[in-house]
């Protein structure tokens, strides 16, 4: 059986810079994790191809294939839906997963010939055998947690140099976010996969650099002690997303250098303690922050924080005092994101119970555009005010301030924070919105 796994992307969306992208992913072609985990739980006897758009990827419709199976978060919903509408017309099957039809699995049949909610290492095996029967269902739903002992790695080689080096040792999120979608999928319990296992496949990446794709590694401390502890002896790079909170541990953090460790992406969110509040994420306390990003630049390791605009209790002022205070951390990267109540989610029920929604256009609901009603300002100022601080971040003054003042200063991560920083920014300035 021929199979296309795909994740369409719009062209305006792609990875962004064709010069400095092959130097910050190692001269590799990536894929996304969520084709990873499909091609993985796909039988070798079947004849599989692989396109990922955001990075480099371009679909040839003309190919014949028998299935088409398409992952879509929310902002790349429509072109996905292009992409199913143009190979049903060619006489392939489609079937959609991921994020955005998980959330509105309705709105995704009108595309599709199977909408598969949810996690997929049972619901996808149990499509291809219906299909290869004759007897695909309409909709597949994952109603209880997938346990983690028998998640597989994740495909890593793929054909013309195409590679993922994502991991995921944990899924689902114990933070209750109201803007957070990762719940539509992961659920909201911490399920650890069996170390050994996370080691091994950790083991037989090619690269010398990772990430690791958990929605946080700081909800069980003691489990990822170990995970490191365990990686240590690997001599490998990674990435990790944390909770700050949980980062006050110093035993965390110091077995994470030990392990590898350059940087931990933080989602401080903001600024505002209000505004945590009442979006669900109180376990964010601002008057902490200082000292937590202190002490993890102290071990070498580079703080990356994410911060969203556009919460209710959001004033004008909002976003001078983040930037003073994100300089005053000498936070080593950031990203400024615009509050995006994406489907599924309490903020998205929310905003449109009480006639907020500006938009249901899911091309704009990038983190870069207003698609809502603020409470405590235009929008027009929220898109500015976003975009002013973004570019003001990466200016080339501010980028050099940060690169000479990164905590850590080997080769590799030196160079990488090089990149990346003029990457983002040669990015922003590139786009018509915020990032």
């Amino acid at each position: 059986m021929k199979i296309l796994i795909t994740a369409g992307c719009p062209e305006s969306e792609r990875y962004p810079d064709i010069l400095l992208s092959p130097l910050l992913l190692g001269f590799r072609k990536e894929i996304s994790i969520s084709l990873g985990q499909l091609s993985a739980l796909t039988p070798n006897e079947n004849q599989i191809d692989v396109v990922d758009e955001y990075y480099f990827g371009d679909i040839d419709f003309s190919k014949q294939y028998d299935l088409v199976a398409i992952s879509s978060i929310t902002p790349h919903a429509i072109r996905n839906y292009e992409i199913a509408d143009e190979f049903r017309k060619r006489g392939a099957t489609v079937a959609l997963g991921g994020y955005h039809p998980s959330a509105l699995p309705e709105e995704a049949k009108k595309h599709a010939d199977s909408v598969v909610i949810g996690e997929a290492e049972l619901t996808w095996p149990q499509l291809l055998k219906d299909f290869e029967n004759g007897k695909i269902k309409s909709l597949y739903h994952q109603l209880e947690p997938i346990d983690p002992n028998i998640i597989p790695p994740l495909k890593r080689n793929f054909e013309k140099g195409f590679y993922c080096t994502g991991v995921q040792a944990t899924r689902g999120c114990q933070n209750r976010c109201r803007f957070c979608s990762v719940h539509n999928v992961e659920g909201s319990h911490i399920r650890k996969r069996p170390i050994d296992n996370v080691i091994k496949e950790i083991k037989e990446i090619k690269s010398n650099s990772f990430f690791f794709a958990d929605a946080s590694l700081t909800g069980d401390a003691e489990y990822s002690k170990e995970l490191f502890n365990g990686i240590k002896d690997l001599h490998k790079h990674f990435e990790c997303f944390g909770n700050i909170n949980d980062l006050e541990d110093d035993e965390l953090v110091s077995s994470s250098k030990l392990a590898g460790c350059i940087s931990w992406w933080i989602g401080f969110e903001s600024i505002s303690q209000e505004s945590l509040d009442n979006v669900g994420k109180k376990t964010n306390i601002v008057k902490n922050y200082s000292k937590i990003i202190k002490k993890i630049r102290n071990q070498g390791i580079a703080v990356k924080g994410l911060f969203v605009f556009g919460f209710d209790y959001d004033m004008p002022d909002i976003f001078n005092k983040t930037l003073n205070a994100i300089f005053e951390w000498k936070i080593d990267d950031a990203a400024f994101l615009i509050l995006t109540p994406c489907p599924g989610t309490p903020l998205f029920k929310q905003l449109e119970n009480e006639g907020r929604l500006l938009t249901r256009d899911w091309s704009k609901y990038n983190f870069g555009n207003v698609v809502f009603e603020p409470k405590n300002m235009s929008t027009d100022e929220l898109w500015n005010r976003t975009r002013s601080i973004a570019k003001e971040f990466f200016s080339f003054s501010n980028i050099t301030k940060r690169i000479m003042n990164n905590p850590n200063r080997n080769l590799y991560t030196f160079s990488n924070n090089i990149i990346s920083n003029f990457l983002v920014g040669r990015y922003i300035n590139k786009r018509d919105y915020g990032f």
